[in-house]
């Protein structure tokens, strides 16, 4: 797992023109997820696939919120975005594994950001969820106020569900 993508070598995993620490959350997340799930990928032919999904931005700002949705689709699970928040926990607790995408703003900046959330009996748990993450980060009981308590907004859920379906 990926637990802190600053972690990643500013010449190892580049993201379009920019280390994967300034804009690879999105494909972090996403090859997470598939690790929550039990299966891997090829870091590099992730990161390719993205930067294809946006012509000319090749990743240079970040991801899409809708490009780790369309992967999952492709790979034929079963997945859904969630977008009101009041269903985040239940949809949550029902995945196998999830990918929140949230806007911050801080001290005169502004963001997004994904991170791959698992559910378990204990609550919620998030890898790669802060700058300064040393492992997986406890969420709680609930993604909602997690996302309410760190002030985070424009929030879209990504439930995906292991059992891939046959198209």
């Amino acid at each position: 797992m990926i637990c802190n993508q600053n972690d990643i070598p500013r010449d190892v995993h580049r993201y379009g023109l920019r280390p994967s620490a300034q804009t690879g959350c999105g494909w972090i997340a996403t090859y997470n997820a598939l690790k929550i799930l039990g299966r891997t990928t090829d870091i590099d032919a992730l990161i390719r696939y993205f930067e294809w999904q946006l012509p000319l931005i090749h990743g240079n700002f970040g991801t899409s919120f809708w490009a780790p949705q369309r992967c999952f689709e492709k790979w034929g699970f079963s997945n859904r975005l969630i977008f009101d928040r009041k269903r985040f926990d239940t949809e949550a607790r029902a995945a196998d594994a999830c990918i929140v995408f949230y806007h911050w703003a801080k001290q005169g900046r502004a963001g997004a950001h994904f991170v791959a959330v698992k559910p378990t009996t204990e609550g919620f748990v998030g890898y790669n969820t802060f700058r300064n993450s040393a492992g997986p980060d406890s969420w709680g009981q609930s993604i909602d106020e997690f996302l309410r308590r760190n002030r985070y907004f424009g929030c879209v859920l990504l439930v995906i569900h292991g059992k891939q379906v046959k198209k």
